[in-house]
Parts: structure tokens; sequence; C-alpha cells
């Protein structure tokens, strides 16, 4: 039996809000995306609410050691408005908030 295409899974226009178990029921979330939350020690989508995509950011790049990508920003900023009640959009529909806000604090 072949396993469901994990781009539909994460397409922001198929996340049904009744049934958000795994982190990859989150819309734009994947396998790669749900182990940086889970590296947060994050393992389920509740756990989610109410934080702050930047400082998730911040913190997987501290723990990790490694530099991840802004875009990732982007992603976590997504689904953090979507669990504070906002509709499921791509992530790229935050990258020039993202942006804006980055060059601010430079």
């Amino acid at each position: 039996m072949a396993l469901p295409d994990e781009s539909v899974k994460m397409s922001p226009n198929k996340v049904n809000r009744a049934t958000l178990s795994k982190l990859t029921d989150l819309p734009n979330v994947g396998r790669a995306c749900a182990e940086d939350f889970r590296v947060l020690g994050i393992s389920k989508p509740s756990e989610l609410v109410g934080k702050c995509p930047f400082e998730l950011h911040r913190k997987l790049c501290e723990i990790t050691g490694i530099r991840h990508d802004v875009c990732v920003i982007d992603v976590f900023m997504s689904v953090t408005r979507f669990l504070g009640g906002e509709p499921a959009l791509p992530w790229w529909d935050y990258t020039a908030e993202r942006k804006q806000r980055l060059a601010s604090v430079q």
C-alpha cells in the first residue's frame, strides 16, 4: 500500500482543524519540520499554541548548533498563526512580514 503524498498532507487547503493530532497534520509541516519541533521538545500541535516563531527559530539554531534558514521562521509563523485561529496559508505568505520584522531589529 502506498503512503499518501506528504505534500498533500502539508498543503494548507487540506488541513482539518478537527483532526490535529500529529505535527504533520499542521499546514506546511512535513517530516523535517516535525523533527525540528521534536528537537525543540514539542511533540503535538497543542504545544505550539502561543509560541513565538522567531524564538522557536532562535532556539532551534542554538540547540542544533546550525544556523537554520530564515524561511523556517515563515513556516513557524504559519503554524503558530493557524493555531491562534487564523486561516491556514502557505508558508511563503509570511515571508514579507518576516523580512520586515527582521529588518526592523537590525
